[in-house]
């Protein structure tokens, strides 16, 4: 059957999603106009810079946040919602610079991270359909062995949340897919819809006193003692400037621009299923991903769609068809949605950094200037774990957290900015051929 694609009534400045379709809220800023001063300047208004702005005004900081479109508009508000714990990617390969115990409170962090989300959620009672329960699937039997490595690791730390290990005949209790040899399930983890949380935390921000601005890309940056952040028809001076972002920095400050590298992905989303249909594919309502380079990660909506992501490009070019294109990956894990029709399908960008760790710091030549992104696919909890980290450093707060990722240090991507796509789709194209091998 033939992908049926009808894109959503949606607000007109944000991209065509499910997530735009369903938003519980609608939040209106103004263009920033004239001249404002204010303690911080936050640009970007994702989640690092949202939950950076809540973290300050709670510590009684004035706070102007800036947004070149809409609060939401690219990753935060367009990525699968997998809240899953943990930061980076094999964050042992950095022992020889934060030594271990620098490692191990990386992996606390990774488990504090979910937690900030929870109590974001808590205390503004945000409606954004948060779920808990996650599996990590396992492709092969080495994945199965790993994964009781870490859940051992894991209760080492003193992880509060249900752990269990399945083997491949009870794989059936979290997904009606014979594509797998094992799991691992954790109760800590889950899923949510990130728009609507974005929303809900800029409502957040805003009662806290944060002035808001939408429509208001940066034209210029001077830095000095006070930072003044200009655009078309105002600006602000400040203090402190905090970057958040991302994949969409480009220009605006290069030497930042050149350690993240902006990475295609894409979601498709099902018509809705009937009760019996969702629970034949994810039995307990989790989080799914698998363990491959291209990874596929899926879940069910809150109206029992199947969300269905994955495909990370590297090479700058979207897909012509996004549905075309996710469509064949969703029926090699479900071949029994052959006759169920796409409703929507989008992507976005994400951004990556060379060692998979998110970047968190601030600009040695300018050292009132803070800055978090490259959280390389774990976004949804990364950010919030960012912004907290960002606040305590402007308010003289800054323990370990702070200090640890700011030292740990970040390559810049070969080739400019026009190679730097090529060259990594090269490498991660010889990683996928590794896993085949």
């Amino acid at each position: 059957m033939n992908a049926r694609v009808h894109q959503p009534v949606h607000s007109p400045q944000h991209a065509a999603s499910y997530y735009a379709a369903s938003v519980n809220r609608q939040l209106d800023f103004p263009p920033l106009g004239g001249e404002l001063r204010a303690d911080v300047c936050v640009v970007g208004g994702g989640f690092s810079g949202l939950n950076t702005a809540i973290e300050l005004a709670q510590k009684g900081l004035s706070v102007v946040l800036l947004e070149a479109r809409r609060v939401g508009w690219g990753a935060s508000g367009r990525n699968g919602g997998q809240l899953i714990r943990g930061v980076g990617h094999g964050v042992e390969q950095f022992e020889s610079v934060i030594g271990a115990e620098g490692v191990r409170q990386l992996k606390l962090m990774g488990l504090e991270a979910v937690e900030i989300v929870r109590r974001r959620v808590e205390q503004f009672a945000i409606d954004c359909d948060l779920t808990w329960g996650y599996c990590d699937l396992a492709n092969k039997p080495g994945h199965l062995a790993g994964f009781a490595e870490e859940a051992e690791e894991l209760r080492g730390l003193g992880y509060r949340h249900e752990l269990r290990l399945l083997q491949p005949e009870q794989m059936h209790e979290v997904v009606g897919s014979q594509r797998y040899v094992g799991g691992l399930i954790d109760m800590g983890s889950g899923h949510l819809h990130p728009l609507n949380l974005a929303l809900g935390e800029a409502a957040a921000a805003q009662s806290l006193g944060v002035r808001l601005f939408e429509d208001s890309p940066v034209t210029r940056i001077d830095y000095g003692r006070e930072v003044r952040v200009h655009t078309a028809r105002g600006q602000v001076r400040a203090a402190h400037l905090v970057l958040g972002c991302n994949a969409y920095l480009g220009q605006l400050q290069p030497s930042l621009g050149g350690k993240v590298l902006p990475a295609g992905s894409y979601v498709i989303a099902t018509e809705p299923l009937s009760a019996d249909q969702a629970k034949a594919l994810i039995p307990r309502n989790m989080a799914l991903c698998d363990q491959r380079v291209a990874l596929d990660y899926y879940r069910l909506s809150a109206d029992r769609r199947l969300l269905f992501g994955g495909a990370c490009h590297y090479s700058g070019r979207d897909p012509a068809d996004i549905a075309g294109y996710m469509r064949p990956k969703m029926l090699a894990v479900f071949p029994q949605l052959r006759d169920v029709a796409i409703a929507y399908q989008w992507g976005g960008m994400i951004g990556i950094g060379a060692n998979r760790l998110p970047q968190i710091g601030r600009l040695r030549e300018q050292p009132n200037v803070f800055y978090a992104q490259a959280y390389s696919g774990h976004g949804v909890n990364a950010t919030h774990l960012a912004g907290k980290l960002l606040a305590e450093a402007i308010a003289g707060q800054a323990g370990g957290g702070f200090e640890l990722f700011a030292r740990v240090p970040h390559m810049t991507f070969p080739g400019g900015r026009y190679l730097r796509s090529p060259l990594l789709a090269l490498g991660m194209l010889w990683h996928r051929l590794k896993e085949v091998l």
